[in-house]
């Protein structure tokens, strides 16, 4: 039986894509280490990142963007995110395993699994690939908007981004329906 794990990150950011990840673990080949991501430290997820995608059955990543986020809401966005997630895989499922309440309205026989990061493998998995796919995102953005920080907060509301976000108002990365950042534009007007 084939089960895919599908877990999200970025739900609470101020900025970015909300990314999912599906991964079907290859029953033959335990990866050692598996935990939540965020219970991980930035190496560790990287260097798990690869032995996840080489030895998985198979694996898919999906992000929707802040514009996306902001035209449909938060959770819509984290569904379609988990939805395109499973769905892109190579092989379709027998079961999907969401983390969390909510689960997509998907025709595969499918659970959302509260604390599923840390009960299930293959939600683990999802979370880290997830995590360090949205992670190297960031950075990269980083490059075009350098005076946010997105390298050292991912878009997270830390206390230098919102003092950031003070200072330039909003890029457009961010989330403008997320209540900190709908505060700048209503200021910055």
């Amino acid at each position: 039986m084939l089960v895919a794990g599908v877990d999200e990150v970025g739900r609470g950011s101020l900025a970015g894509p909300v990314t999912a990840a599906a991964v079907i673990l290859n029953s033959k080949i335990r990866i050692v280490g598996l935990k939540d991501s965020k219970s991980l430290s930035f190496k560790k997820r990287e260097s798990l990142d690869k032995q996840i995608k080489q030895h998985s059955v198979c694996w898919n990543i999906v992000s929707i963007s802040p514009k996306t986020i902001d035209s449909i809401n938060i959770l819509q966005a984290t569904l379609l995110a988990m939805e395109k997630a499973v769905l892109g895989l190579k092989l379709i499922p027998d079961r999907a395993i969401f983390d969390g309440l909510y689960k997509p309205d998907i025709s595969i026989d499918s659970l959302a699994l509260v604390k599923g990061d840390e009960k299930c493998r293959s939600i683990m998995a999802a979370s880290i690939i997830a995590k360090v796919a949205r992670d190297r995102f960031m950075i990269s953005i980083d490059k075009k908007f350098k005076k946010y920080g997105f390298r050292k907060h991912k878009g997270y509301p830390t206390k230098l981004h919102i003092n950031t976000l003070k200072l330039h108002g909003p890029c457009d990365e961010h989330r403008k329906s997320f209540r900190p950042v709908s505060k700048m534009v209503s200021i910055k007007k």
